[in-house]
């Protein structure tokens, strides 16, 4: 809950990933929130009351997800909205003159967003989702110790940048609404 509040604040599409990475860890415990507590909240460094307050959010997100039908697999509403907003203003920045940068790091990415899409499952997600389930996918393999290929490394940094940007305009436009 504390990662999610300052991400939310800093970088959207972190707290995006971040997010999804807390429904996976709820999944990897069986959606238990007893097991999430003694077996993942227990182990950071926070006083008692912390703690709670992480456990009282842990279950609140297990209660949407089963709500909501993502228990085994797909994203909490919540999640869904956020990344529509991104890619709301992602449609917004390239339909404007007055971002040339962004559409730069766009035609730039869409390559590889193109091949992305062509080898999912889902041709059907938007391309905003598409470069975060890139940014998602090679987060994973990290965490696994696997390798990742030159190619993939590089349609990495590419698309890292073109979502840093879009993020930066994200926290720009909720400071002081752009002006499109």
């Amino acid at each position: 809950m504390f990662v999610a509040q300052e991400l939310r604040k800093n970088n959207i599409a972190e707290y995006l990933l971040y997010m999804w990475q807390v429904e996976d860890t709820i999944r990897a415990f069986g959606c238990s929130l007893p097991r999430i507590r003694r077996e993942y909240i227990d182990r950071f460094d926070y006083d008692d009351e912390r703690k709670e307050e992480e456990a009282d959010w842990f279950g609140n997100l297990i209660r949407m997800m089963n709500q909501e039908g993502c228990r085994e697999q797909g994203h909490l509403q919540i999640n869904k909205v956020t990344l529509q907003m991104l890619s709301e203003l992602h449609q917004q920045l390239l339909s404007s003159s007055k971002f040339p940068f962004y559409n730069a790091e766009y035609y730039k990415v869409l390559p590889f967003i193109v091949e992305l899409r062509n080898r999912g499952a889902n041709k059907e997600e938007g391309e905003i989702e598409t470069c975060l389930n890139l940014l998602y996918g090679v987060m994973m393999l990290r965490l696994q110790k696997k390798e990742i290929t030159t190619n993939t490394e590089h349609a990495l940094k590419e698309v890292s940048t073109f979502i840093g940007m879009l993020s930066d305009y994200y926290k720009k436009d909720k400071e002081e609404p752009l002006e499109f």
